[in-house]
Order: C-alpha cells, then sequence, then structure tokens
C-alpha cells in the first residue's frame, strides 16, 4: 500500500513526465506518483482521490493552476507546490494566499524539487495526525483539561503521572503515593479541580490513546490493549464497546477509510 498519492499538472508533456519519472524514482515505491495534463483533469482526479501533495503549472488552457486551487472542495486539502516558468509577483502573492507550500520557477533543479516534496510529505503527515487528534478527541477529557492548567501543583503533576504511565497498572493510590498525598484526600481533590474521577479520567485517557492507536497504526486488537493498560483484550473490547457502542476493529474500520496513514 502505498504512503502518499502525489498528483503532478502540467500542459507540458515533456516537463510532466520528467518530473514523475524523478519522483518514482525518489519515492522507490513508497508514494504513488500520478499525472493530470490540464486543470479540468485535475479538477476530476482531487473529486474523486485522496490526494496529499499537488504540483501544477499555474498558466495551462481552459483552467489555471491557481483556479484548480479555488475549485477544490473546502474538505480537499493536499499540500500544495506551485511550478512555473514565469516569475510573476502577482502570481506568487496570490499563490501564497491559498496556502501553497513553495513556489518553485522552471527549470527546477532535481534537488530543489526533492527537498521541497520531501517537505510537504512531512506537512501532510502533520496535518493527517491533526485529523487524527481532531476525530478521537473526548469531549469531557477537553473539559479536564481546560480545568487542569489553573489547578495546583499536585493535580498537574498527577495529570502528567498518569499520562507518562497509561500503559501500566496504576491505581489511584500509586499516584497519590508518587505526588505525596493521602489517597482520600487525593481522590475529592482530583475531582473536585478536574471535574471527573480519577477511574473515569483514566479510562478516557486511555480509550482516547486507544483510538489513536486503531486508526494510526498495524498493531493487532491485543497489542493495544496491553499499550493501554489492559490485562485482558476480553475486557478491553467490553469496555471500548460500552464507550464508543462498536468494537474496536469496526471503529477501526468505520474511520481509517477517512485517513490513509497507516
Amino acid at each position: 500500500m502505498y504512503n502518499k498519492t502525489i498528483l503532478i499538472v502540467d500542459d507540458e508533456p515533456r516537463a510532466r513526465e520528467g518530473i514523475k519519472r524523478l519522483l518514482e524514482k525518489w519515492a522507490s515505491g513508497q508514494h504513488r506518483i500520478i499525472t493530470a495534463s490540464n486543470g479540468k483533469e485535475a479538477l476530476t482526479i482531487l473529486q474523486h482521490e485522496k490526494v496529499h501533495v499537488l504540483l501544477t503549472d499555474i498558466r495551462m488552457p481552459e483552467i489555471t493552476g491557481l483556479e484548480v486551487l479555488e475549485k477544490m472542495k473546502e474538505d480537499v486539502s493536499p499540500v500544495v507546490i506551485i511550478i512555473s516558468a514565469y516569475p510573476d509577483f502577482d502570481y506568487a502573492q496570490k499563490a501564497i494566499g491559498l496556502g501553497v507550500l513553495n513556489y518553485l520557477l522552471k527549470p527546477v533543479k532535481k534537488s530543489e524539487l526533492i527537498e521541497t516534496v520531501e517537505k510537504a510529505v512531512q506537512v501532510s503527515n502533520k496535518k493527517e495526525r491533526e485529523k487524527v487528534i481532531e476525530k478521537v478527541v473526548d469531549d469531557k477529557l477537553i473539559n479536564a483539561l481546560d480545568q487542569y492548567y489553573p489547578t495546583r501543583e499536585p493535580i498537574r503533576e498527577a495529570i502528567q503521572f498518569i499520562d507518562q504511565h497509561l500503559k501500566e497498572e496504576i491505581s489511584l493510590k500509586d499516584v497519590a503515593d508518587h505526588i505525596h498525598l493521602n489517597p482520600s484526600y487525593f481522590s475529592t481533590l482530583f475531582k473536585e479541580q478536574v471535574k471527573l474521577t480519577f477511574s473515569e479520567y483514566l479510562t478516557r485517557r486511555r480509550m482516547q490513546r486507544a483510538k489513536e492507536l486503531l486508526i494510526t497504526t498495524k498493531m493487532t486488537v491485543s497489542e493495544i490493549a496491553e499499550a493501554c493498560g489492559y490485562k485482558t483484550t476480553k475486557y478491553f473490547i467490553q469496555l471500548f464497546k460500552e464507550m464508543e457502542g462498536e468494537t474496536p476493529n469496526s471503529y477501526r474500520k468505520r474511520q481509517t477509510k477517512e485517513f490513509s496513514i497507516i
């Protein structure tokens, strides 16, 4: 399976195929390199396929490269690199306004092109991770962390300790001992400041981590259960289903259709 899909749009066959050959050699089979001979064809591809990196010429017949960017749907968001034979300031300014990563002038140096595409892949990975975070976020945890910032030092330290030891079997007493508080007092203080019980916070934090791993890795459900601090896979699946309304495998199948980082 390919990591990324890179689309090259140029109405000049020689330039288009030259860039394709260069990127195919660089990608070594890790990424899928596809082409379009004009803006109209590019828009059709963008509407039907997930494109992570888009390299496009600006001046093309019928639909220009900038028009392609303007016509893209909001949910279509490849990282864009402009390649143009024209050092036009107005074009460059408009391209930057449309969120273009870089504006390269033809003839492009091989090293410069590869360096820019590598950066684009990194930016794409970052965007995908941000999407995952948005997808797995737990509103109650967000509210808890909103409470976390103004909290007193012991609770801040407790939350950091919990987050650093999710894969371990930790109890309220373990955390209380770590921050040198009486367990009963710590339990009351945690609920008062975080607005969740210790047990609820720990479970929700582990479930959030599990969802992230289900989307972003090929780890088995058993491996994820262990990574999230659960001794038995059966209990993890049962708890996950109670909280999410579906099994971990069902969640993974449904969610990974929207992501391409696995």
